[in-house]
């Protein structure tokens, strides 16, 4: 298999430990697929051709951070510089993670339509281009990505749904980061409160791609729900038993998440079930 492949380059740099030099690898990969120079094989199966995992660690990440439960990663005070640092932090900590679930999505799963690759190729040079941007603006504040705690939830459900590209598509794009379609909007008005208007308006371009983004998890999850002739509630409603997705909670960014291609039954179920506490992305 020639080593300028899609699917295979895009392994290379889900394993690559350093965030800066993934990000740029990511980025000249989509301009050498834009401009024609790199072949796309959909059938080939790189998990065992390549036992990947039993060789090397996925995802490369660096010494640090220090990763820790969700509750050990420290609370974000607005008031103080250093309390801004690691809410910047914590969005730094999760474009990495992006950026190698959308290159674990585009290597893992061979057998989907070559337009299914072309779009996490997409998503994943959109991640490297977020994480640029905010480790940047740490670095404007006295720190760097690696300075402080962080958790690995998301990269956990990326782990669990490794065996199967409709739970993947299910509970990662379209339920994990979902959840930041919700959250961004308090926290962009946290930071511009605090007067951290640069960090707003990042957070105004990551809102924006990511809905495309999670729109990109609606379509294949689609597709997938028709290929296996799957109706999309029940089958949504059972991944999301089986793989303890994490339930979820108001208030919701409906607007965002119609416009990520949530049909309106799916955000009446996220709206009733539980008094807004149901499992739905």
């Amino acid at each position: 298999m020639s080593t300028d492949e899609l699917r295979l380059l895009a392994l290379r740099w889900l394993i690559e430990p350093q965030p800066e030099r993934k990000a740029e690898g990511v980025r000249q990969l989509r301009e050498a697929w834009l401009r024609g120079s790199i072949a796309l094989d959909t059938e080939i199966d790189l998990v065992a051709t390549t036992g990947i995992g039993e060789q090397q660690a996925i995802p490369g990440r660096p010494s640090r951070p220090e990763l820790v439960p969700p509750l050990g990663v420290r609370r974000r005070a607005m008031h103080t510089v250093e309390g801004r640092a690691v809410l910047i932090h914590a969005l730094a900590h999760i474009e990495f993670n992006a950026i190698n679930l959308a290159l674990d999505a585009l290597w893992r799963f061979a057998g989907m339509p070559a337009a299914y690759y072309t779009d996490w190729l997409q998503v994943a040079q959109e991640e490297a281009y977020h994480f640029t941007l905010v480790a940047a603006h740490l670095v404007t504040l006295g720190f760097e990505y690696g300075d402080f705690p962080a958790h690995n939830s998301l990269w956990e459900m990326v782990e669990r749904t490794q065996g199967d590209v409709l739970a993947r598509m299910a509970l990662v794009p379209r339920t994990m980061e979902a959840r930041g379609l919700d959250a961004t909007p308090a926290m962009r008005a946290k930071l511009a409160q605090a007067g951290d208007h640069a960090a707003a308006a990042i957070l105004d371009i990551i809102l924006r791609d990511e809905i495309g983004h999670v729109a990109v998890g609606n379509t294949w999850f689609g597709y997938l729900c028709r290929e296996r002739d799957l109706e999309p509630l029940t089958c949504y409603a059972d991944l999301a038993t089986q793989f303890r997705a994490p339930r979820m909670r108001a208030p919701f960014n409906l607007e965002a998440r119609r416009a990520a291609g949530f049909s309106e039954a799916e955000l009446q179920v996220l709206l009733s079930s539980e008094a807004g506490q149901g499992r739905l992305g």
